[in-house]
């Protein structure tokens, strides 16, 4: 049995993404190496490519973080800087609710690529509005799950897929449709903008209205915890509109209340086999799991974690109360790739002062 790594928690308060690519190079280049050798190696050989395609997207975008990820690829000087910062999860599970009047923000992160999970980091970062702790990777600018002491957490899903077709064999042609929709859409990505608000919202509310009202270059879903009793939302957007929730929030990879023709989303080996009707089952599947946990996320840390939320493309489990300023951190992996994934790194555990508010 392998020993279980550390997760790095890193200041860079001073000098940003920037500094914390150039002090984690090395485990940037194992990440890149590691998230290769899930695709076929044509595909990995095609990495300058897809890098310039990226780049290409993100600068058409209103990205205000496209400096950044220029200085982080020279820094670095290997190719999947750009395409690590144009894609996107597939899947995750996401639960808020109050324990003890006090709101909590749990979430998986599920993605085909292997490494996620073994070279996770917690940067700890600083904006004008105060100091945030970002659930993230050397190389990357976005945030995907972040907490700010005293003022609010908020984690991503990927939204449903808009579906032209219905058969699984159809689904790479409607994915790369949506892309090419999305390349003509110049808002800003939606993990951008999530670090936006953490940079600049002063509390819960001002985050909400940034990331219900802010175009977005692609629908996502957000869930947004803040630090009183109730005070918890599922967003679910479209690059131009939104649905907002206070009630059910849990969310997976579907809208609530399902539509057609958006399907729920799947991953790595299933998007030429799930049929339209399996991927919302598995979303509805874990969204209940989760609604179902009746523990305690005070005394018992990720005791919500088990099949079907757990599943082979884990790669984090995160645990978080912004009323508190803690957050856990757990990296998984699956080992041999079809099996469930299992922890890979100890559970970081940050407690910090919710005066960071100030």
């Amino acid at each position: 049995m392998k020993a279980l790594g550390e997760i790095p928690l890193v200041d860079v308060r001073e000098g940003g993404t920037l500094r914390q690519a150039q002090e984690s190079a090395a485990r940037a280049r194992a990440l890149r190496d590691d998230c290769l050798t899930f695709f076929p190696r044509p595909v990995a050989a095609a990495l300058p490519v897809l890098d310039k395609a990226a780049r290409r997207w993100l600068a058409r975008s209103q990205s205000p973080y496209l400096h950044e990820i220029e200085g982080i690829a020279a820094a670095l000087g290997f190719s999947g800087v750009w395409f690590l910062n144009g894609s996107y999860s597939w899947g995750c599970t996401t639960m808020s609710r109050d324990e003890e009047g006090e709101p909590w923000l749990v979430r998986t992160l599920d993605w085909p690529f292997p490494g996620l999970g073994r070279h996770v980091e917690v940067a700890h970062k600083r904006g004008e509005a105060g100091e945030f702790y970002s659930v993230t990777w050397p190389g990357y600018v976005g945030t995907l799950t972040a907490l700010a002491p005293g003022r609010f957490g908020a984690a991503i899903n990927q939204a449903p897929l808009w579906r032209r077709t219905r058969h699984p064999w159809l689904r790479p042609y409607d994915l790369a449709a949506n892309a090419m929709r999305t390349w003509n859409i110049r808002s800003m990505p939606p993990d951008q903008l999530l670090r936006q608000a953490f940079e600049t919202c002063s509390d819960y509310a001002s985050a909400r209205r940034v990331l219900e009202r802010t175009p977005v270059a692609r629908p996502v879903i957000y869930s947004l915890a803040g630090t009183r009793p109730a005070e918890r939302c599922v967003i679910e957007r479209t690059e131009e509109d939104f649905e907002t929730r206070e009630t059910a929030t849990v969310a997976a990879n579907d809208w609530h209340n399902r539509r057609e023709p958006w399907e729920a989303r799947i991953g790595g080996d299933l998007i030429l086999t799930c049929r339209y009707e399996e991927a919302g089952e598995n979303s509805r599947c874990r969204r209940e799991t989760m609604e179902n946990f009746a523990g305690s996320l005070i005394d018992q840390p990720f005791g919500w974690l088990v099949e079907p939320v757990n599943n082979r493309f884990t790669r984090l489990a995160v645990e978080m109360c912004p009323a508190r300023g803690i957050l856990r951190v757990m990296g998984l992996e699956s080992e041999d790739g079809g099996s469930l994934a299992t922890p890979v790194t100890h559970i970081r555990e940050v407690t910090a002062s919710v005066a960071m508010a100030a």
